[in-house]
């Protein structure tokens, strides 16, 4: 993985457009005062965009055994069937 871009204090005001546009590439630049990093800026992880019930049909799979346990986990209860 490539190492952050770094910009001092002056250098991310003038070109703090070109900035957005490195983070919106999924870059991180890390601004720094008088050459120590104070700042990092990231990406922002995308909004999950659900539109109500049903939304996730089709990628969540519940197996039809999902409530039983395995027989040593069951055996380590003392069979509580």
């Amino acid at each position: 993985m490539e190492a952050a871009r770094q910009y001092n204090v002056h250098e991310a005001k003038t070109h703090f457009s070109q900035i957005l546009e490195q983070v919106e590439r999924g870059e991180e630049v890390v601004i720094s005062k008088a050459g120590e990093p104070v700042a990092r800026v990231v990406p922002l992880r995308p909004k999950v965009r659900r539109t109500g019930r049903g939304s996730l049909r089709g990628q969540i799979h519940i197996l039809d055994d999902f409530d039983e346990l395995p027989d040593d986990v069951d055996d380590a209860f003392g069979g509580m069937d």
